[in-house]
């Protein structure tokens, strides 16, 4: 059995440490790759994936204008001995 998802028949992942949110079970939380979901074996809970690129509120790390950083250069002297 290989990693890649080639695999039609690829069994479900179990995920070390979630917590189900709906039932607040731990380690019962599996990844079916297949069908691109989570579920959980405890509950019957199931959420697909988010999309890829979801929208993101604008913030100052979000916005192009807050990359940039204008700042003048001004000429130093440093005192030595």
């Amino acid at each position: 059995m290989s990693d890649n998802g080639s695999e039609p028949n690829q069994r479900p992942r179990f995920i070390a440490g979630a917590t189900c949110p709906n039932c607040q079970a731990e380690d019962r939380m599996v990844i079916d790759m297949g069908q691109d979901v989570r579920r959980c074996v405890a509950c019957d809970f199931s959420e697909s994936r988010p999309s890829a690129n979801p929208d993101l509120p604008s913030t100052r790390v979000t916005r192009a204008a807050a990359r940039r950083l204008d700042t003048a250069a001004d000429t130093i002297k440093i005192l030595g001995d």
